[in-house]
């Protein structure tokens, strides 16, 4: 594209996230600024984010918009409906992959190794009490439950007392009207970023993931130091290979654009896909920079392949 035309970053929205969207789109823009584009941030509001694209002149869109908005299908509806070339997924692939649910559905449909699973309606599931009683019984403590709805590890509590399972389904109906529960596997936590090389999906190294706190929340993944991260992860040949391929195959069956990630539990040889991310995070503890540093990608030149996958 002509460095001269217009890239705005889209960041915030009414989301959960919208301050980790901000940090990222900082980095983002200051990324492509240093390689020589004509950037903008420019903040989400929803009722008015096409007049306030076209006031300034934007000729393709960044987005860095988590959550809300940005990741589930409604902006991407937006751009496509006026026109506007983004970066990303497309419009269905963004609403599945920002479901946890319909994710889910899609893996098992497809065969994909993940977790054992329970999908909540709030509408037709009964009362809570109830459902705790049958999660006792199919999963056993320690559990997982997650609001359907929301990332950054909001809404995902690790219930390790079956006293607090009533709970912590409350909280994640708080946030969304479907809620996830899985089983809980222990083993190494792992995330495979994936770049689009010529129309097909490329694995960057796998990450491992080892918080210091044990769980790797809202509060470990976004501070410094709290969280180590071995690129590449410390695997074998074949469980790197195994884990790279669940995570492409994931890409193609969801029918992902540009950058994403996949989350991996790995117990033993054998992967588990938890989710998908549509549009990591880039902010200085990020796992996509992190894994296109580990094959000598720079963070400007990483912005800047990104910016060229828009669509």
């Amino acid at each position: 594209m002509n460095k001269e035309d217009k890239v705005v970053v889209l960041v915030g929205g009414p989301s959960s996230e919208a301050e980790i969207s901000r940090v990222t789109g900082a980095a983002i823009a200051a990324a492509l600024r240093e390689k020589g584009y004509n950037v903008e941030e420019l903040e989400l509001h929803p009722t008015t984010v096409l007049a306030d694209l076209q006031a300034v002149g934007a000729k393709v869109v960044f987005n860095a918009v988590h959550g809300m908005y940005g990741e589930d299908g409604r902006l991407q509806s937006i751009l496509e409906a006026a026109a506007i070339p983004y970066t990303g997924s497309g419009i269905l692939a963004s609403a599945v992959g920002m479901d946890k649910v319909a994710t889910k559905r899609f893996l098992q449909s497809a065969q994909i190794s993940t977790p054992c699973a329970l999908l909540l309606n709030k509408k037709y599931c009964g009362p809570l009490k109830e459902v705790a009683e049958q999660i006792k019984k199919e999963f056993g403590i320690p559990v997982v439950i997650k609001a359907a709805s929301q990332g950054s590890s909001i809404g995902v509590v690790i219930v390790k007392e079956e006293s607090a399972i009533e709970a912590a389904l409350e909280e994640c109906f708080s946030y969304s009207s479907e809620v996830l529960v899985e089983e809980h596997i222990q083993g190494k936590e792992l995330t495979v970023s994936l770049m689009e090389v010529d129309g097909q999906p490329q694995a960057l190294p796998v990450i491992m993931i080892a918080p210091h706190s044990g769980a790797y929340d809202f509060h470990s993944k976004y501070t410094k130091g709290c969280t180590d991260y071995l690129v590449p992860a410390p695997l074998t040949d074949a469980q790197t290979a195994h884990v790279q391929e669940l995570a492409i195959n994931v890409y193609k069956v969801l029918g992902l654009s540009g950058v994403a990630r996949v989350d991996i539990m790995l117990a033993g040889d054998q992967g588990y896909v938890l989710e998908a991310n549509t549009i990591p995070g880039m902010t200085a503890t990020s796992l996509v920079p992190k894994a296109a540093a580990a094959v000598g990608i720079s963070f400007p030149n990483l912005c800047e392949g990104i910016l060229n996958s828009a669509h």
